[in-house]
């Protein structure tokens, strides 16, 4: 008998990495509930039925199976037994408001209609509609559901579960945990310098995560403490000002060099960016940290109470809007002058809007390879669903910003779909993509080194960070409210380690831009941790080496 362990495993991974950067969709991602009463399990041409109120008993009293469903449970190793157990008594929605708000998004409608491949309620092309008004029902008489209940809430009289698919997504996922593995190794393999950090983190900020009290956050030893400004700008797009937050270097270069504009990520908020954008100030470059309304903290707030779907790709025309008002703002006088050219930075959705806010539009032929893409749950690269709602999405048309853009800092960003043939071919200024080895949210090598390989530059960088996650850029500091607590297996392994490894490189970036030196192609070592730096011909060495 299979294993259920291996049903279970790809969605309880794929709701590891929603829950922070697209939160809340894995709620849907496991299955339908309440008049059906037979479920049918097709395994390797075998079909194998099963009485759902007998599972529904057996979920309650799972010392005593009811009926020839004790038959069925007796095959099953223990281990396997009890994950069976916890999936089918496992809430699929804790919240009511909530679950009513990610059933009406486009990438939770998408999941279950995906879902709706794999459970089949002999109504074809039906079945997604069918799971969404089962939930619905249930959502309008309770708080949360559980899988089987959902189940049992289809209305006809007998489903079918599709377990050779099921599996199939999960040899998926197992597929790309051990791709992301060959990978890493091939990396390893590589030969390359060995090269410490050019700039020592004693001019920066204290990266560490709870700095003591005697030694303000931002500050570097012998230093004055840096804190930051808010700002507010009233924009013509949106109905209140942006808030703003604004770090100062004590004193500018001369002359002065490239700012930078930050940004977070979807659901993210400055707060959890001020280790990077003081330390950068701390360095000298200005940092001014966008908080995004529709797509920040702000917007997730909203979702858990109940008050607004979650935020996705439609949000990106407004943050391309805002980069545009930004920088206008402070060529025009309005923000306080902080250089004669700028850099665009960003997390995740943030590194996806650098690229869009510097020209880059989706190639042609989105909606075919969306098509192929999402045949199927796509628990192995969550990006892809906000790759393709780019589809509904009508982005505008590409404009210069109003100061020279230096350069763009992409960090756990993606586009694989966007940019399959042309990469960052025509992005025109140089740009550095920060990967982690962990992230399975956006995996490296599909979502930078594929879009960092057919057109790089000579300034153009790839770094991989070994032990980063997709959530490494993020801060949670001691005693905040996070609206997600994340643990090791999603934040990585020692992360403020790993951030201190993120600000050598983005600082030696931003340091090589006046004069257009790239950083060394190298092999990276700080404080226990390793990053990977690759030009073009490296990154097409590591390619090779990942390839069957």
């Amino acid at each position: 008998m299979v294993p259920a362990s291996l049903l279970v495993a790809a969605p309880r991974l794929a709701a590891l990495g929603l829950v922070a950067s697209f939160p809340g969709l894995a709620l849907l991602a496991s299955g339908p509930a309440r008049a059906a009463e037979q479920l049918e399990v097709r395994l390797d041409q075998l079909r194998l039925p099963l009485d759902l109120r007998d599972l529904e008993q057996w979920s309650r009293e799972p010392e005593r199976p009811p009926g020839d469903l004790a038959v069925w449970v007796d095959l099953i190793e223990p281990s396997s037994r009890r994950d069976l157990l916890r999936l089918l008594r496992a809430p699929l929605v804790r919240d009511r408001s909530l679950g009513q708000q990610l059933l009406q998004s486009w990438a939770g409608q998408r999941v279950l209609d995906e879902v709706g491949d794999l459970i089949d309620a002999g109504q074809p092309g039906k079945t997604g509609p069918l799971l969404l008004g089962a939930m619905q029902r249930l959502l309008e008489r309770q708080s949360h559901v559980t899988t089987i209940e959902l189940l049992r809430a289809v209305p006809v009289q007998q489903l079918s579960l599709d377990l050779d698919g099921l599996l199939e997504l999960a040899a998926g996922w197992r597929h790309q945990i051990q791709r992301q593995r060959r990978g890493l190794g091939a990396l390893r393999r590589l030969e390359l310098p060995e090269r410490g950090p050019l700039l020592p983190l004693t001019d920066g900020a204290d990266l560490r995560p709870d700095p003591a009290p005697s030694r303000p956050r931002g500050r570097a030893k012998g230093a004055p403490a840096l804190a930051p400004r808010s700002l507010e700008l009233t924009v013509a797009h949106r109905p209140a000002p942006l808030r703003l937050q604004l770090w100062q270097p004590r004193r500018l270069a001369t002359p002065p060099g490239p700012w930078v504009l930050l940004m977070p990520g979807l659901g993210g908020s400055p707060a959890q960016l001020e280790w990077l954008a003081g330390a950068l100030a701390q360095r000298g470059w200005p940092v001014l940290v966008l908080d995004h309304p529709d797509s920040g903290e702000a917007a997730l707030r909203d979702l858990l109470d109940g008050r607004a779907a979650p935020p996705g790709a439609e949000t990106l025309p407004d943050r391309l809007r805002d980069i545009q008002a930004v920088v206008a703002a402070e060529h025009d006088g309005r923000l306080p002058p902080m250089g004669e050219s700028v850099v665009l930075m960003g997390h995740s959705l943030g590194g996806l809007a650098t690229l869009l806010a510097a020209g880059l539009r989706p190639e042609p032929g989105l909606a075919r390879r969306c098509e192929r893409a999402l045949d199927g749950i796509p628990l192995t690269n969550l990006s892809r669903l906000l790759q393709c709602q780019l589809t509904q999405v009508a982005l505008p048309p590409p404009r210069p910003l109003d100061e020279p853009l230096a350069g763009v800092v992409s960090f756990n960003g993606f586009g694989s779909l966007l940019w399959p043939h042309r990469g960052l071919g025509r992005l025109g200024v140089p740009a550095l993509l920060v990967g982690g080895s962990l992230d399975l949210v956006t995996p490296p090598l599909s979502e930078q080194l594929e879009l960092f390989l057919p057109a790089a530059r000579p300034m153009d960088r790839l770094a991989l960070v070994e032990g980063g996650s997709h959530f490494s850029p993020v801060r949670i500091r001691g005693g905040d409210q996070a609206l997600f607590r994340l643990g090791d297996g999603l934040v990585g392994l020692q992360p403020e380690r790993v951030q201190a490894l993120l600000l050598s490189l983005s600082s030696e970036f931003l340091q090589g831009l006046p004069q257009g030196r790239a950083i060394p192609v190298q092999r990276r070592q700080l404080d226990g941790v390793t990053a990977y730096v690759l030009d073009r011909e490296a990154a097409r060495r590591w390619w090779d080496g990942v390839r069957p």
